[in-house]
C-alpha cells in the first residue's frame, strides 16, 4: 500500500520537530549528569515524558494556585458583599425615615395646627362647631401624613400645656384617657434645634414602633407643641431581612448598643453591648466594616454600618460556613476536572509523540543511508542536533554578510551628500551629471504630530519615500530621505539628454507626491524647489535654496510647489510698519477690535504688495508688535501672565505658523484676548470713575473734603483713590492739583488777572500755596510760565 502525504503537511511537522528539538536541547544543555543516557533513549519516549511533563505540571500547578487564591479570596469578596449589602439595605432605610421626617417638617410649615392653639382644654375645643371643625382639620392633616409612609402606625399631636391630644387612631381625646406620653420628656431630654428625635417604645396595644417626636418651633410657628409620628417596627426589619443562604440574624442598635430593631421581638429595647462582639463594633471609630469569630463552632460573619444621620448602627450575622460551601464544592469540581485533564493530556502525549516523531525518525534513516556524518550509539534527536550545528555554522556566515546589507548605505550616503560631504557610494547612487533638489515640508507639523501616533507616522515616511523615488524612472534617478521636523529631501539626478524636458517631468512627479501627501497624511505638503545644480559638491547649497523656497508659503499658502531662486542682497531690505504699531496701541486701549483686524488686514497686504520681503523679515514685524503690545500692557500695570496663562512661549508659536493668513488670524486672537481681558479688570471701575472725575471738574474750586465728597457718591475713601489711580494714574491729590494748575495756566493767558486772583479762582486761598504747586507741575512759577509763552507768541 502506497502513502501519499501532502507538501504542506510534511512541512508543518519539520517544523514542529525543528521546534521541539531546540527546546529539547537547550533543556539538556542544563543538565549535569545523565548525557550519554539521554542521547541512547529513544526520540518517542522523551518526547512522551516532555509533552507529559508540559501539560501536567504546569495544570496542576495552576489547579493548586488557583483552589487556594479561590478559598482565600472568597471570604473577603462574601464579606465585602455581605457588607455593601447591608450599606444599600441601610441607605433605602435612611431614606425613607428621611421621606418621613420631610413630609413631618412640611406639615409644621402650613400653620394647620394655629387654629387650635387658642384651645387649650378639652372642654374649650368641643365648645362649637367652628372649634371642632378646626380640631377636625388637624386631624385630617395628619391623617394624611399616614398616608404618605407605608408603613406608619398612627399619629397625634399634643398642643402644649392642653389636656387632650388629637390622634389618628383615637381622634380628639383627653389626655387622661390617652396612651401616657411621658416617654416624650425622656425622648426630648437635652433635644436641640429645629429637627425631631426618633424613639424607639412599645404601644398600649402591644405594637413595637419606632416614633418621631416634632417639636413645633419659633421658626415655622408660634404655637407649641409636638408631633408625634409612630413608626412600625417591622418597617425597618423589612428593610434589612435577608433570605440569603446564611442569615443568621440582623439588629439595628443605637450608640449605646440597645437594641432599635430585631427579628426576635422579645429582645427589643434590650441592651446588646455585653455581648463581646458587639462591645468591640461598638468601639470602633470606623464607620463601617466586618469581622470574623467562631461562637460554638460555626464561624460568624458579622458586618456593621454605622449611621451618621441617626447614630444607628446596623449589624447583620451570616455564617461564613454555609456562605463558603459553593467555594469548597468549586475547588473539589476543579480538582476532579484537572484529574480528568491530565490523564486525557496522557493519552494525547503518546498519540502526538508518535506523529510528531515520525518524520523525523524516518528523516534520520535517510540521512543515514546518505551521509555518513561519523555520529554512531545516539539517537534521532542528538543525530540531527549534529547536523543543525553544522547548518547553523553556515547560517552565521550568511548572517553576517546580511548584517552588512542590512544597513542602509543608500540612505546614510545620501545624508552624507546633503550634509556636504561626498562618499563613494553617493557617487554610486548618483551618476548622473545634473541635480535637482526638492524638500517636501509637512504644513502645521506640530497639528499633524498631535493629532497622529509615532507608529502611524513612521508608516507615512515609509509610504511616501517609497512613493517619491517610484516616479522618477526613464534616465532619472531620485533618492528620498526624512531629514526630520516634517521635512524629505528629494534629491533628483539626470542626464544631458533628460536636460531640456526634464523641468516639466519633475514639476509633473511633484505635483503627484504633493496630491500623494495630502491623501496619505490627511495633511497638505508644501514642496521647495532648488535651482539646478552641475555638480554633486552643490547639493548640499540646493538643499539650503530649497528650505528657504519653502518659506515662500508664508506669503503663498501652504500646499503649494515654491521654486527657490538666489536672491542676493535682498535680505537686507527690512520693512516695518511703524506706524500701525502706534495705532494698534490706541486701539487695544479703546477696546476696538475691528479696527484691529482692519490694521492687521493692512500690514498683511502691505507685506503682500512688496516686491520682495524675507522671511525673516515678516517674523520680525509680527515678533515687534508682539513685543511693543505686552511692553505697552506692562508699563500700564496690566498683568500679562494672566492674559496669556497657557499659551506657552509665544515668539515660538509664531515661528512655527506656516502663512501669513494664520499669523494675521493668531495675532487677532491676541489682541482679542488682551481687549476681554482690560473690559473685565475695567468695568467695575469705569461708573465711579466718571462719577469722580465729573465731580473734581466741577468743583476744584472750593476746598474739598475727600471722606465727605465719598459717601456722596457712595464708595469708601479708600476705594475712591484707588479707582482715581487706575484711571489717571495719580494719587487723589496731585490729579486735584493738576486740575487746578490746568485752569490756572489758561487764566494767565486768556485773562488780565492778577496771580493772587487767579490762584483764589482755582481753588487755593494763599499764593505761596499756589506758586508752590505751579512750580511743582510746570517746573516754574506762574509769573515765570506766562513770561515764557508771551516771548514765545
Amino acid at each position: 500500500m502506497v502513502v501519499v502525504r501532502s507538501a504542506g503537511s510534511r512541512q508543518k511537522r519539520e517544523t514542529a520537530i525543528h521546534i521541539i528539538v531546540s527546546v529539547y536541547f537547550r533543556t539538556k544543555r542544563n543538565k549535569i549528569h545523565g548525557g550519554d543516557n539521554m542521547k541512547r533513549t529513544p526520540m518517542m519516549l522523551q518526547l512522551i515524558v516532555i509533552l507529559f511533563c508540559v501539560m501536567a505540571v504546569p495544570t496542576a500547578i495552576l489547579t493548586w494556585y488557583s483552589g487556594e487564591q479561590t478559598l482565600q479570596n472568597s471570604e473577603q469578596a462574601i464579606a465585602e458583599s455581605s457588607l455593601a449589602e447591608l450599606n444599600a439595605s441601610r441607605k433605602l432605610n435612611e431614606s425613607a425615615l428621611n421621606n418621613l421626617t420631610q413630609n413631618t417638617v412640611r406639615l409644621t410649615a402650613t400653620h394647620i395646627f394655629d387654629r387650635i392653639r387658642p384651645y387649650e382644654t378639652f372642654k374649650e375645643l368641643n365648645s362649637s362647631f367652628h372649634t371642632v371643625s378646626n380640631a377636625r382639620a388637624v386631624l385630617l392633616q395628619l391623617l394624611n401624613l399616614n398616608r404618605l409612609g407605608d408603613e406608619v402606625q398612627s399619629s397625634f399631636f399634643h398642643l402644649g400645656d392642653s389636656d387632650y391630644v388629637v390622634s389618628t387612631d383615637h381622634g380628639i381625646k383627653e389626655l387622661e384617657k390617652f396612651e401616657s406620653i411621658e416617654w416624650l420628656k425622656e425622648a426630648l431630654d437635652g433635644h436641640r434645634g429645629i429637627s425631631g428625635v426618633w424613639y424607639p417604645r412599645k404601644l398600649d396595644s402591644g405594637v413595637d414602633v419606632i416614633s418621631y417626636a416634632l417639636p413645633l418651633n419659633r421658626l415655622s410657628t408660634t404655637t407649641r407643641g409636638t408631633i408625634v409620628v409612630n413608626l412600625r417596627e417591622s418597617q425597618i426589619e423589612n428593610a434589612f431581612r435577608s433570605s440569603a443562604a446564611g442569615h443568621r440574624a440582623y439588629m439595628l442598635l443605637n450608640n449605646e448598643g440597645v437594641i432599635i430593631s430585631h427579628g426576635d421581638k422579645s429582645m427589643l429595647q434590650q441592651s446588646a453591648g455585653e455581648q463581646p462582639v458587639i462591645k468591640d463594633i461598638l468601639k470602633q471609630h470606623e464607620k463601617e466594616g466586618y469581622t470574623i469569630r467562631e461562637i460554638d463552632g460555626e464561624r460568624l460573619l458579622y458586618t456593621w454600618s454605622k449611621s451618621d444621620r441617626f447614630g444607628w448602627i446596623n449589624l447583620n450575622v451570616n455564617s461564613v460556613n454555609e456562605l463558603m460551601a459553593r467555594s469548597h464544592a468549586m475547588q473539589r469540581n476543579m480538582m476532579l476536572l484537572t484529574a480528568a485533564i491530565i490523564l486525557s493530556g496522557t493519552v494525547l502525549s503518546v498519540l502526538l509523540a508518535t506523529w510528531v516523531s515520525k518524520p523525523a525518525r524516518e528523516l534520520v534513516r535517510t540521512m543515514r543511508k546518505r551521509d555518513n556524518l561519523g555520529f554512531k550509539s545516539k539517537n534521532e534527536l542528538a543525530y540531527l542536533d549534529a547536523a543543525f550545528k553544522r547548518m547553523r555554522e553556515e547560517e552565521e556566515g550568511l548572517n553576517e554578510l546580511l548584517h552588512i546589507r542590512e544597513q542602509d548605505a543608500r540612505s546614510l550616503a545620501v545624508h552624507q551628500l546633503i550634509r556636504g560631504e561626498l562618499t563613494p557610494q553617493a557617487a554610486e547612487i548618483f551618476p548622473l551629471p545634473h541635480f535637482l533638489v526638492a524638500v517636501i515640508s509637512i504644513d502645521r507639523y506640530r497639528f499633524y504630530v498631535g493629532k497622529t501616533n509615532p507608529e502611524t507616522r513612521s508608516y507615512h515616511r515609509y509610504v511616501l519615500i517609497a512613493h517619491s523615488e517610484s516616479l522618477f524612472r526613464d534616465g532619472k534617478r531620485a533618492s528620498c530621505v526624512y531629514q526630520g521636523d516634517g521635512c524629505f529631501v528629494l534629491v533628483i539626478n539626470y542626464g544631458h539628454t533628460e536636460r531640456n524636458s526634464v523641468a516639466a517631468d519633475i514639476h509633473d512627479a511633484l505635483i503627484e507626491i504633493r496630491d500623494k501627501a495630502a491623501d496619505l497624511l490627511d495633511h497638505s505638503a508644501t514642496i521647495g524647489v532648488s535651482d539646478p545644480a552641475e555638480d554633486m559638491q552643490e547639493v548640499s547649497d540646493r538643499v539650503a535654496l530649497a528650505m528657504e523656497a519653502i518659506k515662500q508659503r508664508m506669503i503663498a499658502g501652504s500646499g503649494g510647489i515654491m521654486y527657490g531662486k538666489d536672491e542676493d542682497g535682498r535680505d537686507k531690505k527690512y520693512i516695518y510698519p511703524s506706524n500701525s504699531e502706534r495705532r494698534m496701541l490706541n486701539f487695544l486701549d479703546n477696546g476696538d477690535l475691528d479696527s484691529i483686524a482692519k490694521e492687521l488686514k493692512l500690514i498683511g497686504d502691505e507685506i503682500r504688495s512688496a516686491e520682495y520681503v524675507s522671511y525673516e523679515n515678516i517674523l520680525f514685524v509680527y515678533h515687534q508688535l508682539t513685543g511693543v503690545t505686552i511692553k505697552h500692557l506692562r508699563e500700564n500695570n496690566v498683568s500679562t501672565a494672566r492674559i496669556f496663562a497657557g499659551r506657552g512661549n509665544l515668539y515660538a508659536t509664531l515661528a512655527a505658523i506656516d502663512t501669513l493668513d494664520e499669523l494675521e488670524e493668531y495675532m487677532y486672537e491676541f489682541c482679542r484676548e488682551i481687549v476681554q481681558y482690560l473690559a473685565r479688570t475695567q468695568s467695575g471701575t469705569n461708573h465711579h470713575g466718571e462719577r469722580i472725575i465729573q465731580y473734581l471738574q466741577e468743583r476744584y474750586r472750593e476746598e474739598i473734603v475727600f471722606q465727605d465728597m465719598a459717601k456722596e457718591i457712595g464708595i469708601s475713601y479708600s476705594y475712591m483713590r484707588k479707582i482715581v489711580y487706575e484711571v489717571t494714574g495719580q494719587s487723589l491729590i496731585d490729579y486735584l492739583n493738576q486740575l487746578r494748575i490746568e485752569k490756572a495756566k489758561e487764566l494767565l493767558l486768556d485773562s488780565s488777572l492778577t496771580i493772587a486772583q487767579i490762584a483764589l479762582d482755582v481753588g487755593y486761598y494763599n499764593a505761596q500755596s499756589f506758586n508752590r504747586f505751579f512750580r511743582k507741575f510746570e517746573g516754574m512759577p506762574p509769573s515765570g510760565y506766562k513770561a515764557s509763552k508771551c516771548r514765545t507768541s
